[in-house]
């Protein structure tokens, strides 16, 4: 699959992690296996074309939730996708469905301003995430992205542990702690595909204690090892097989 993230202006620091494009190839079966590794973020997703399958057919226009597995997919032959990956407390900013409540899944986005936002191309779609977060404060979400630790991210954000912790099981569904390793594996695992590092320099360089602590903590988050992720993966999907069975709408 041809997956490419697109330039993004300051602005945007802290609120989207990227813009994002994809196109399944025509060729090679009817259908492509892939699965999305997890990274922190709701994605809100436009397909142009073509059928996506994740548990059940998706609809032209969804977001997925944040994620602690790996999601299987389906993508049928020359799908093509336009997708915006959000930090959570963006996607609350704008509106959108509390992050627990669609949690490793996904839903139908119906909401116009939301639809919008993920239409034309990638430039354009970054004219409007920038109007769209224009004043708005994140201060605890650039805390939990600038912070190693969770007394830090409480220390950045000027609020207690009990407080840190109250607000990330409501807004994220998930510990302050688990959070932070979902974004140390998201670093690691673009780290990995883009450097040739040792994977023991890797490791240490992402605060990991040491190689086979990283290594568990993919099994945990990708399913396989970083030395397979590093030859499988592009961007936060790893190649699996085409499959030619159509399954029935």
């Amino acid at each position: 699959m041809e997956y490419a993230e697109h330039p993004l202006p300051s602005t945007l620091d802290g609120f989207v992690a990227a813009v994002w494009t994809a196109r399944v190839p025509e060729d090679g079966g009817e259908w492509m296996e892939q699965e999305a590794v997890p990274d922190g973020c709701v994605e809100l997703i436009r397909r142009e074309c073509g059928r996506s399958i994740w548990r059940s057919e998706q609809p032209e226009i969804f977001a997925t939730g944040l994620a602690t597995v790996t999601a299987k997919l389906k993508l049928g032959a020359g799908a093509r996708f336009t997708g915006i990956k959000l930090w959570p407390w963006s996607w609350h900013v704008l509106g959108g469905a509390p992050c627990p409540t669609f949690a490793d899944d996904w839903i139908t986005v119906e909401n116009p301003r939301l639809t919008a936002l993920v239409s034309g191309s990638p430039i354009e779609i970054a004219e409007r995430l920038s109007e769209a977060f224009c004043g708005k404060d994140v201060g605890l979400g650039r805390a939990m992205l600038a912070g190693n630790t969770v007394a830090e991210i409480a220390a950045r954000a000027g609020i207690s542990l009990r407080q840190l912790q109250r607000r990330c099981e409501r807004d994220l569904g998930m510990s302050p702690r688990r959070y932070l390793c979902l974004l140390r594996f998201r670093e690691a695992m673009q780290s990995i595909q883009v450097h040739d590092d040792p994977l023991a320099a890797t490791a240490a360089e992402h605060g990991y204690a040491d190689q086979a602590h990283m290594a568990r903590e993919f099994r945990d988050f990708a399913g396989m090892p970083p030395s397979k992720a590093r030859v499988r993966a592009k961007g936060p999907f790893v190649r699996t097989h085409a499959a030619r069975t159509i399954p029935t709408r």
